[in-house]
């Protein structure tokens, strides 16, 4: 097997970063085409609607053991597998038009994602260490943001022009070209392959959670996350239904909503060595103060830019608190970095899936007070989870808050 050489250092991080905004890329690229698609594959709104459904199913389970699989199997030759299934997967459902297929095709992708993305983050953990570990974990969730914001954009061009089969080409040949940077730069750095005992992978599964840091942060960042979700759910009800405006608009607040995940990950990042709870607890604070003022300030003034401005400082809030837990827990367990890592994005995706979907049916948020109300319920909740994680903590997180002031 090729073995990966330091001299590419530099290639094969930016080989990573290509790879890291692979899963919203492939869930937010083709939604300019439902419409066509729904008259090409002759089916209904909720057929097309369960072409996205497979896919977030299939990554967000597939999470939860692929850190298991890129741990005894390596990364390298994972991560070319998948990548060549992927790029496969695409052009078939570009040239095949059968819903069924599509349904299985999704599958096999969410499936695929997830263990790329598991595999490049893992990739991460066995070449550096210390604070360089942190710097470009940090990174991550930054340049994954870059999917969602620019996905929809993208993917309505491709419709315009060529229709929505060149947004699977397109996810195609993406694949492809990453094979290929894989191929040149990459290979494995893992210096060891433990043989695969069933016992031995749920002990430390085991091990993991019991860090009662790490399952906070697990849980904290589903909360977190869970705010750009509503939104994203909700925002179609409140400026078309409500403020009277166009799907267009809808776009470019989904933008804004972008926007601010991405400059909350960015300061996340800028402010890596700081202690971790002084920074989750500021920053909750800071929620507290614009949910409240948003919620206020609904009663006379309640227009979409006010609603813009509050969710834009929101996202930036909860993108921060991602970011910063995000990295946590990813270093966490360094020997382990495959398992934490599908653990870390498997249970917060779990979580933001149960959370979001449970609050929009319970309290579906039709106007700005009424999100407002929607945000404050997940403060309340990630409050609770931060006083907690400052009380519990085990013997094992506190050996690892020793080694971080070590380094620094």
């Amino acid at each position: 097997m090729k073995r990966y050489q330091p001299r590419y250092e530099k290639l094969a991080t930016l080989s990573t970063f290509v790879l890291v905004p692979l899963s919203g890329l492939v869930t937010d690229v083709y939604l300019p085409s439902f419409p066509e698609m729904q008259r090409a594959l002759h089916t209904d709104v909720a057929g097309i609607q369960l072409t996205l459904s497979c896919f977030l199913i299939s990554y967000g389970l597939t999470m939860l053991v692929a850190g298991s699989v890129v741990d005894t199997w390596g990364r390298y030759r994972v991560v070319l597998i998948s990548l060549l299934l992927f790029a496969l997967s695409n052009f078939a459902i570009a040239a095949i038009h059968q819903v069924g297929f599509v349904y299985a095709m999704r599958v096999l992708q969410g499936a695929v994602t997830a263990l790329i993305v598991v595999s490049k983050r893992a990739f991460l953990a066995d070449i550096f260490t210390g604070s360089k570990l942190k710097r470009y974990t940090s990174m991550l969730t930054v340049i994954w943001a870059l999917g969602p914001i620019t996905a929809p954009f993208i993917g309505g061009y491709l419709q315009v022009w060529f229709g929505w089969t060149a947004n699977f080409h397109f996810l195609g040949a993406y694949a492809l070209l990453a094979l290929l940077m894989e191929v040149r730069f990459g290979g494995e750095a893992m210096e060891r392959f433990p043989a695969f005992r069933f016992k031995g992978q749920l002990a430390i599964y085991r091990r993991i959670l019991r860090a009662t840091d790490f399952t906070y942060g697990l849980l904290t960042l589903g909360i977190s996350y869970s705010m750009v979700m509503i939104f994203a759910m909700s925002a179609p009800f409140i400026v078309e239904h409500e403020l009277g405006l166009t799907p267009v608009v809808t776009g470019y607040c989904a933008l804004v909503s972008g926007l601010g995940l991405l400059c909350g990950g960015s300061i996340g990042r800028a402010l890596t060595d700081a202690p971790l709870m002084t920074k989750l607890r500021y920053a909750n604070a800071a929620e507290w103060a614009v949910a409240l003022i948003m919620l206020a300030s609904s009663y006379w003034m309640a227009n979409l830019y006010s609603l813009m401005g509050f969710v834009l400082v929101m996202h930036m809030a909860s993108g921060f608190i991602y970011n910063v837990y995000f990295t946590h827990c990813l270093t966490r367990f360094p020997r382990n970095a495959g398992v934490a890592g599908g653990l870390t994005s498997g249970g917060s995706y779990l979580v933001t899936s149960l959370t979001s979907y449970a609050i929009v049916s319970l309290l579906p948020a039709a106007n700005q007070a009424q999100l407002a109300v929607n945000y404050l319920i997940l403060i309340v909740i990630t409050t609770g989870l931060l006083i907690a994680a400052s009380f519990k903590t085990t013997p094992e997180s506190g050996q690892a808050q020793h080694l971080a002031r070590h380094i620094k």
